[in-house]
């Protein structure tokens, strides 16, 4: 991808599940980014798509190429922070990119549309695990005023290694959704 190739934001669809997983994947394999340790298949991927409908609190963006062949370069989620009642005001967001796309503004352009949507959405805060290092999506937390709350040390191992988990939360008002 070169620095003018243009990019447009629209929702994920089943269609799109074989290039997510992909990009998943290449975080499963080669990072600590995510903790999970085996890649996907599409099938096994396929629940957490069903899991970000077009509406509601729980969203799935992606980022394609515009022309021909349309190439995924990220996507975005908003996902339920925990299982209980209680926390449904509160969601986990995410965002990852292909790996030849960080460093363009795909991550940017995906929150954007990410928290436009969430504005209408009955969602009190936003919280995004950031396992450590990693301060590009440090400085992109920090850029959509997210702020520190907490790290859990030494929370999951991966490649022989223990790894932190840094916690940003973010205050979703009227003001700024």
């Amino acid at each position: 991808m070169d620095d003018a190739t243009e990019v447009r934001v629209r929702g994920g669809y089943e269609e799109d599940l074989a290039a997510l997983t992909e990009i998943y994947n290449a975080y499963v394999r080669d990072t600590p980014i995510t903790f999970d340790t085996e890649p996907f298949t599409v099938d096994a991927r396929r629940p957490w798509l069903r899991a970000h409908p077009d509406h509601g609190p729980h969203r799935l963006f992606v980022a394609e190429e515009t022309g021909d062949g349309g190439r995924i370069l990220g996507y975005a989620t908003s996902s339920a922070f925990r299982p209980k009642a209680a926390y449904s005001t509160s969601v986990e967001v995410t965002v990852y990119c292909a790996p030849d796309a960080g460093g363009r503004g795909i991550g940017t352009l995906l929150y954007e549309a990410l928290f436009k949507a969430l504005g209408g959405e009955d969602v009190h805060r936003a919280y995004a695990g950031v396992t450590q290092p990693n301060e590009a999506s440090v400085r992109l937390h920090t850029r959509f005023g997210f702020r520190p709350v907490g790290t859990y040390r030494e929370v999951g191992r991966k490649f022989g290694r223990y790894y932190d988990v840094a916690w940003f939360e973010k205050e979703l008002s009227d003001g700024d959704r």
